[in-house]
């Protein structure tokens, strides 16, 4: 029997290394072997079966839910809450800190030292823990065309943006605009771009992590709104990993630049994007445990 190393089974079945290691620990991969500290692996070797694994009920979308309603502070969702927000939004120039952006979840007040704060800054905060909301309370149903435009209503209502007619909040961009440099889709060319990218997603029939970060790269690069497009997505993913029993994550600001670099590279080389949001995974897994939340 042939065997063949993580990096070359990770390359064979379009999977990050990484991934292919943690399903080896895992003993999801029949015949893997550990030799020394390299894993082998028979050529041979199907993929884990993951069938109906999204049909579970996420057991973290019950106390998210649970905690919410019954205003539990000092809870996971009280720190998704915190952790999403502050993050999701410095990642994108918010200039509050995270004791701010706790301030507000907690107290609905802000304290305020010697630097001018934005309004904009706060509004897009509180916002946000409305769009996380938002999310959990329809995260079992399908991603809609009509949900993403209500996740964007939500986040930028109330901004300046929203008195600006042609900024469309809650609708696609009117002018066309860039990212990272990068071209984006017209805006005329938009809603068609959104709708096939939606079929394509919406007609799997299991949803995978790396099925939720292609979306992500494919969501951004449409860049279907005039701003707020990174925080969107980010919400989007979250919701998505709820729906399908996965894990969910959250960027932290300091891996901001390889989340960056993993968009921008994920056709090429898939496994930075993915190895980027499996290390943010890691760290909410240990919330998790902390929190004592299965998963």
């Amino acid at each position: 029997m042939k065997y063949i190393s993580t990096k070359e089974y990770a390359k064979a079945h379009g999977l990050a290394e990484r991934t292919v290691r943690n399903y080896c620990v895992q003993g999801k991969i029949t015949g893997a072997q550990l030799i020394g500290k390299s894993w082998s692996i028979p050529a041979d070797a199907p993929l884990p079966d993951r069938k109906n694994a999204s049909l579970h009920f996420s057991p973290l979308l019950k106390v998210l839910k649970e905690q919410r309603d019954c205003k539990l502070k000092g809870g996971i969702y009280h720190r998704t809450q915190i952790d999403l927000t502050y993050n999701s939004n410095h990642i994108e120039g918010s200039r509050l800190s995270k004791e701010q952006t706790r301030l507000i979840f907690e107290t609905n007040t802000i304290g305020v030292a010697e630097e001018s704060i934005r309004v904009d800054d706060i509004i897009e905060t509180t916002n946000h823990f409305r769009c996380f909301d938002f999310i959990i309370d329809h995260a079992k149903e399908p991603l809609s065309e009509s949900m993403i435009k209500q996740i964007h209503q939500i986040l930028k209502s109330g901004t300046s943006d929203a008195e600006k007619e042609w900024f469309n909040v809650g609708e696609y961009k009117r002018l066309p605009n860039e990212v990272g440099g990068m071209e984006t889709v017209a805006p005329k060319q938009v809603g068609m771009a959104i709708r096939e990218l939606l079929k394509e997603y919406n007609s799997k029939s299991n949803v995978t992590f790396n099925d939720v970060l292609d979306f992500h790269h494919r969501f951004e690069r449409i860049h279907p709104f005039q701003d707020g497009n990174g925080r969107v997505g980010r919400l989007i993913m979250f919701k998505e990993c709820l729906s399908h029993n996965i894990v969910p994550f959250i960027i932290m600001d300091e891996l901001k630049m390889f989340y960056y670099r993993g968009l921008q590279e994920w056709k090429q080389t898939p496994g930075y994007l993915t190895d980027t949001c499996l290390t943010a995974q890691d760290y909410y897994k240990k919330l998790l445990d902390y929190f004592e939340v299965k998963y």
